[in-house]
């Protein structure tokens, strides 16, 4: 069975994240629990998590369907001490959040190692920030999202994926998310139905299918391996529609959230619809 849905707004509140995900007949969604751009964020209230919850029954949206990302300004990875420990704390919040809302998953970017240090001993940094958020947490899975290698990203290899997931501890409570647009941008070809073979074969040996707890479903505005994050509508952009056919008729992307990031929410409801139709 498949969940699609879309990353909604939840303003004015949380709780409103379910009833304007049910407005564009999603069965999953993403949402921020708090401002992306800003550090700090006021404590949720008890009134807004029962709200939220019950908004979720409303809308018949299961909590492990819902994948909350992070604020973007988090740095898991980052090469100074001052800058990565309160990366680190703003990255338990989330968690706690997610704690607090009865959400199983929490979506974020591995961070940047911004040329300060090497690639290997930033991901290892990710990989120990992600332990000490898990040690301070319970119930809530770290995934991580795969992303497109602008700048100095990490994440956009599979290896550095499974080089994290490696040094995780409770490897029971770390995940990923694919993002098509990311991956595609990073090098991965996605436009046939072989290149998907090819692609979803190298991710289930390198990091493993197991670990597949989310995906992003995202055209492409550059071309392959063009190393930028650019989404594009879905068959409007460089990847085209056969990606998305190929998962939605895949029993490997079953029971996870798929989330539309594209770029006109106004054609969200189509997208999904679209979407359903080649899994009939």
């Amino acid at each position: 069975m498949k969940y699609v849905g879309a990353h909604v707004s939840a303003q004015g509140g949380v709780e409103n994240a379910p009833l304007n995900a049910m407005e564009i007949g999603a069965k999953a969604f993403a949402l921020f629990t708090k401002n992306q751009r800003q550090w700090k964020a006021k404590p949720l209230t008890q009134e807004s998590i029962d709200a939220f919850k019950k908004n979720l029954k409303l809308a018949d949206i299961k909590p492990e369907h819902v994948l909350p990302h992070d604020s973007y300004l988090i740095n898991l990875g980052h090469p100074e001490q001052e800058a990565l420990q309160k990366s680190r704390d703003a990255f338990v919040d989330e968690m706690e959040r997610c704690m607090q809302l009865g959400l199983p998953l929490l979506n974020f970017h591995p961070g940047s190692h911004l040329k300060k240090i090497s690639e290997d001993e930033s991901l290892a940094r990710v990989a120990e920030s992600i332990n000490i958020a898990l040690e301070t947490t319970s119930g809530v899975t770290a995934v991580i999202e795969t992303t497109a290698g602008q700048g100095t990203n990490l994440g956009y290899s599979f290896e550095h994926l499974g080089t994290i997931i490696e040094q995780i501890d409770d490897k029971s409570r770390v995940g990923v998310c694919i993002d098509t647009c990311h991956i595609f941008t990073a090098g991965y070809d996605l436009r046939t139905t072989e290149a998907c073979d090819e692609t979803f074969s190298q991710f289930d040996e390198i990091v493993g299918f197991n670990y597949l707890l989310g995906m992003h479903l995202n055209d492409s505005k550059p071309d392959l391996g063009a190393r930028v994050d650019r989404h594009q509508s879905l068959g409007a952009g460089k990847i085209g529609w056969t990606a998305f056919e190929y998962i939605m008729q895949d029993a490997r992307f079953d029971d996870i959230p798929l989330v539309l990031e594209t770029i006109d929410p106004s054609i969200w409801k189509d997208e999904i619809l679209a979407l359903y139709q080649f899994a009939a």
